[in-house]
């Protein structure tokens, strides 16, 4: 089982700040299909992923990110500085 979190815009797509998954996703991108797969709010969230970040495990990475022994994966904006 692992957690998704989603912050921001994302969370207001999705309509929940997390949830717990079983997934069989190997990497960050397979996680994204399947959830993408799952119903259109999912797809319109994770329809343009340049504007999207992930931690895994909170550790900022990319999409290609093995998800092998992940506990948690994020998904938010990016962050804006200043």
């Amino acid at each position: 089982m692992m957690d998704v979190l989603y912050f921001a815009w994302v969370r207001e797509r999705i309509g929940a700040p997390k949830e717990t998954l079983e997934t069989s996703a190997g990497t960050v991108m397979e996680l994204v299909e399947e959830l993408r797969a799952r119903e259109e709010r999912y797809a319109l969230a994770f329809s343009d992923l340049s504007a999207l970040r992930v931690a895994v495990d909170q550790d900022l990475t990319d999409f290609d990110a093995s998800l092998e022994n992940a506990r948690e994966v994020a998904f938010f904006p990016p962050m804006t500085g200043g």
